[in-house]
């Protein structure tokens, strides 16, 4: 299988072939990914919960997120691997954040990092997209924001709130994210919002 990039995700896009993504967080399941072909490895903040026994992501460290990083980059060598940035180690300032991020990438071999939200994240991705680190972005329910949700609940029901996920899925792609997970969102036969059924904002989608 030939290294899975950026532009190979891109490419797969604009001829509509299907993208394959799943989560790891040791060096045995990394391995498993890779040699069945998985495109997108991703080491998710959600190891805290599943590894470490945490109720949410919010405890989860850099260095935890360095350390399973590491793990899982020692297996993977075709799929992209995508670290999470953890709580609040981007939201404080878009300064603090590229210390952090640079950190993560610089240690775990990571070639895409990932983030949560819209916003006030904007500002962050387009400085990342400008010096030429991916950033893969997150909408619908992040975990990050759980207790502003009131718990693990669907995002993004009815049109209004279909259309402010797509108002946010927009901005994050005019700010240079190349590529976007949606997670807990109504089934896209229930609402349709328009740019995404001509395909305009690229996805990928973890369950």
């Amino acid at each position: 299988m030939a290294k899975f990039t950026v532009n190979t995700l891109r490419a797969a896009k604009r001829e509509g072939r299907k993208i394959t993504a799943l989560t790891a967080y040791d060096a045995l399941f990394a391995a498993f990914l890779d040699e069945s072909g998985i495109d997108i490895v991703l080491v998710g903040d959600s190891v805290g919960m599943v590894v470490s026994g945490y109720e949410t992501t919010l405890p989860v460290t850099v260095e935890e997120m360095i350390y399973h990083g590491r793990a899982v980059r020692r297996s993977v060598k075709d799929a992209l691997l995508v670290v999470d940035m953890p709580f609040m180690s981007y939201q404080v300032s878009v300064e603090d954040a590229l210390r952090n991020i640079g950190r993560v990438m610089k240690e775990t071999g990571a070639e895409c990092v990932k983030v949560e939200g819209a916003g006030e994240i904007l500002a962050l991705v387009q400085r990342c997209s400008g010096i030429g680190i991916p950033v893969m972005g997150h909408l619908g329910m992040t975990p990050q924001s759980v207790h502003r949700f009131g718990g693990y609940t669907v995002q993004g029901r009815g049109t209004e709130a279909a259309e402010r996920l797509l108002r946010d899925a927009q901005s994050l792609q005019e700010a240079g994210v190349c590529a976007l997970v949606l997670e807990k969102v109504p089934a896209p036969w229930k609402y349709r919002p328009s740019a995404l059924v001509r395909g305009q904002v690229r996805t990928v989608r973890f369950w």
